[in-house]
């Protein structure tokens, strides 16, 4: 007995002990084979255990490679979206790194100073291509495709109307309500400090308490600096921080610019009266300040902040954000009682904003900025002019543009005509496209590019940059900059007549439009123009429009005759710019949008692309030619919200703005 098998009685005994719990015997056919008991002709148990570490040494090695090449496919598929992402990027007008400049050494640079003086060098590489600033083959071709006569295409008049059509006029509904902005509140509440209990209060009113807004807080001053269209923006955004510090605002001042040498005030330009009425359930607003409050030194108690590169006690950086409005200048308003910003221009950020101060920036410069009856009266003059001398119309915003009494002087039909020749008169009455050629000397020599003039050109914008703006005259001679070619190639040189009229006839307008040019003393006189007005006889400016008499009042006075220019322009049936970045072209084709009902197109040249079209002059087939032109327009012809951080002046497709219908 003592040397029995063991596996003889165990089976044995599990039978007797395993129904017990309720198990089935060892040997049923229930149970699968054990270590213990394989069945016949299935593997050992060391074959089993080796088969078990290969498959796991097998579905690890799958699952290491599956993950590898899930990254490697993620991986992939981002470097192909960024790269998409930064051509987009450079493709898209005004870039943020052109527009941002030298925002972070807001101290030490000029605010004038351009944007490429931020970019490196390197950036752009060295230029192959060299720019001789003559276009003498291309202005050939164009003659002779002018001289073919053909139709027009029909987009050159239109835009696109499904989508424009959805977007109406909406800033001048006020809705001062929370709408979740209690976000806002607790960003800024745990941006200040706790012991700024006055902030908090602000705040709470604004958001909460519309009604209680008086002014109370004390009184803001300002002195825009820059052209009419500089000024024009600057009024929008004190406003707007009038709103938000619950200041009254006093009537803005305008500084004497060495540049546009004009001493008009917003008086000059703008309707007072109509300013004050307008705004006046959104702001309290002052013609000026209380007589205990004028005799105070505004300098010595701390209230005076130049927005310039002069470093003070605290200075109002480049679009600052309505925090640091809270943080720095609300503090100083309790304590003064009066704030004086002097050469504030663009210093408060389009982006993050509260609804209502985003649509009251709006409000104001569309509804409640009017130009005066005189020069509204002029410019219905102009408009008359150029649609037509025998008949004309009102267009969607003529009313909002010349005030109700100046546009009912563009149709020239008595009341007593019969219906059938009012439809006549109007039928006849022509089209005009305008031009914004921003070619003035300040722009071509801020622009630091070659135009063609050859040593006589250089000397000249020089002299002028000394001049003018010293500053950046003194850093061409410490600092490397990028060539005049390399500035071309990135699209950062501002159009000439020249290469303007080459897109105007690459786009299809015919010789017999009637071409209508806003803008100052051109660089280069009548000379630059000779390309222009040779293709497009019906050329005409203001000058030609109006007589000796009739622009007598606005001779001296370059900002007043820069709004004659904007009437012109608003009010054309196509509007072209040669440099998106000016201001009179941003704030034309924003008013144009806004009021325009979708039938006001306007040309936005991509100058990158552009450029990189006309570097090929010497070579290029018209026909190919002409057919990258208008690819290039039509890109910039979509009609989409305004994007995150740009101009609501320029762009105002956002809910603050204006309601989509769709």
């Amino acid at each position: 007995m003592e040397h029995e098998r063991p596996d003889v009685e165990r089976p044995e005994s599990r039978d007797l002990l395993l129904p017990v719990c309720g198990v089935p015997p060892a040997y049923s056919p229930l149970l699968s084979p054990t270590r213990f008991f394989p069945l016949s002709g299935e593997p050992s148990p060391r074959q089993t255990i080796k088969r078990g570490k290969k498959n796991r040494l097998i579905r690890t090695w799958y699952e290491q490679r599956t993950a590898t090449t899930a990254i490697g496919v993620i991986v992939i598929l981002g470097v192909f979206f960024l790269v998409n992402w930064l051509m987009l990027s450079r493709l898209h007008e005004g870039r943020v790194w052109l527009r941002k400049g030298f925002a972070k050494n807001t101290y030490q640079i000029p605010k004038w100073v351009s944007s490429t003086q931020n970019v490196e060098v390197r950036r752009f590489g060295k230029s192959k291509r060299k720019h001789n600033g003559t276009y003498d083959r291309m202005l050939d071709l164009a003659a002779q495709a002018l001289l073919e006569n053909k139709r027009e295409p029909k987009e050159l008049w239109q835009e696109p109307k499904a989508q424009a059509l959805a977007w109406k006029p909406c800033a001048d509904q006020r809705s001062w309500s929370p709408d979740g902005r209690i976000l806002f509140l607790f960003f800024f509440f745990f941006a200040l400090r706790l012991d700024q209990a006055c902030f908090l209060w602000s705040f709470l009113n604004l958001i909460y308490f519309p009604d209680f807004l008086d002014g109370e807080n004390g009184y803001i001053m300002v002195t825009a600096n820059g052209g009419i269209n500089q000024q024009r923006v600057a009024v929008c955004n004190i406003v707007v921080v009038a709103r938000l510090l619950n200041a009254s605002l006093v009537i803005p001042k305008f500084m004497l610019s060495d540049v546009w040498t004009d001493a008009s005030q917003f008086g000059d330009i703008y309707q007072e009266e109509h300013f004050i009425k307008y705004l006046s359930p959104d702001i309290r607003i002052v013609k000026e300040l209380p007589k205990e409050l004028r005799s105070l030194d505004l300098e010595a108690i701390g209230s005076v902040h130049f927005i310039s590169f002069k470093v003070t006690d605290v200075d109002v950086m480049k679009e600052a954000k309505p925090d640091f409005y809270m943080k720095h200048i609300l503090p100083i308003l309790h304590k003064n009682k009066v704030i004086h910003f002097v050469g504030f221009s663009n210093r408060l950020a389009f982006d993050p904003m509260p609804f209502d101060l985003q649509r009251l920036r709006c409000r104001c410069n569309f509804h409640a900025l009017n130009f005066v009856p005189r020069i509204q009266e002029t410019g219905a003059l102009i408009v008359k002019r150029l649609r037509n001398s025998s008949g004309s119309y009102l267009a969607p915003l003529d009313v909002h543009l010349l005030g109700p009494k100046s546009a009912s002087s563009l149709i020239l039909h008595n009341k007593s005509d019969p219906p059938a020749r009012k439809k006549a008169s109007s039928s006849i009455s022509s089209k005009y496209l305008a031009l914004h050629l921003r070619f003035e000397i300040d722009m071509v020599a801020h622009s630091l590019c070659y135009f063609g003039g050859g040593e006589r050109e250089q000397k000249e914008l020089d002299s002028y940059r000394q001049k003018h703006f010293p500053s950046l005259s003194t850093l061409t001679k410490t600092k490397k900059f990028p060539s005049p070619d390399a500035l071309r190639t990135e699209g950062l040189c501002p159009l000439t007549p020249e290469e303007a009229v080459l897109m105007l006839v690459a786009l299809g307008f015919n010789r017999e439009t009637r071409v209508f040019v806003a803008g100052a003393h051109i660089y280069g006189g009548n000379k630059r123009l000779a390309a222009l007005t040779s293709l497009y006889p019906n050329l005409v400016t203001k000058e030609k429009l109006l007589s000796p008499s009739e622009l007598q009042p606005f001779k001296n006075f370059s900002s007043q005759l820069a709004a004659l220019d904007f009437i012109g322009c608003a009010a054309a049936n196509a509007f072209a710019m040669t440099d998106s970045g000016s201001q009179l072209s941003s704030l034309v084709s924003g008013y144009r949008i806004y009021y325009g009902g979708g039938k006001m197109p306007t040309i936005r040249p991509n100058k990158r692309r552009l450029s990189d079209i006309l570097l090929k002059n010497n070579t290029i087939a018209w026909n190919v030619f002409e057919k990258r032109v208008r690819k290039a327009i039509r890109q910039t012809k979509h009609v989409f919200a305004r994007p995150t951080g740009r101009s609501v002046y320029r762009y105002p497709r956002c809910k603050e703005c204006m309601c989509n219908d769709q």
